[in-house]
């Protein structure tokens, strides 16, 4: 059971990275969007295992992102972060429910989920673009390719969620 479940990420995770550097790193909606479905990592991450793993895969997630993409660690430290600040967008999202050992994702509404997801997207494109741009007299550009790209973001990684669900209904 915990070999499957194991496989289960490591598939997730080269399937994310495969699916971000070969065709979501080629798009380019109107110029500048493209959005960052690796981020799913974050989401599919079992709540109750151990967070350093959490944030040494979230290391390489980065760092594997970053070699494709030539962003010089700028998502490297966008994943960290968010691997860090995970726990704590969970307890904001959903309460006193993610405190029991029984939690589980699927027990939560969609609303909840769909906040927890669009606040880690938050998260990431604020650290990533504020790096990526670094410097605050641009503060509209960042504001806005957050708001632009975490919207064409939260609305595929919504897609993909959806198609690859495990729910029984």
């Amino acid at each position: 059971m915990v070999n499957n479940k194991l496989v289960l990420h490591i598939i997730r995770f080269f399937f994310l990275v495969l699916a971000q550097v070969l065709v979501f790193n080629n798009l380019n909606f109107l110029g500048y969007i493209n959005p960052m479905v690796y981020i799913l990592f974050f989401y599919w991450y079992p709540v109750k295992e151990n967070k350093a793993i959490l944030l040494i895969a979230s290391f390489f997630l980065g760092l594997t992102i970053d070699m494709f993409s030539d962003t010089m660690a700028i998502h490297t430290a966008a994943c960290v972060t968010i691997a860090y600040l995970r726990s704590g967008i969970m307890r904001f999202c959903f309460g006193v429910n993610y405190d029991f050992q029984n939690f589980k994702m699927s027990s939560t509404t969609t609303l909840q989920q769909v906040t927890f997801l669009a606040l880690l997207i938050l998260f990431h494109h604020l650290i990533f673009f504020s790096l990526e741009i670094f410097s605050f007299s641009n503060l509209l550009l960042i504001l806005k390719k957050v708001l632009i790209v975490g919207s064409a973001t939260l609305l595929l990684c919504l897609l993909i969620k959806s198609l690859f669900s495990t729910q029984k209904k």
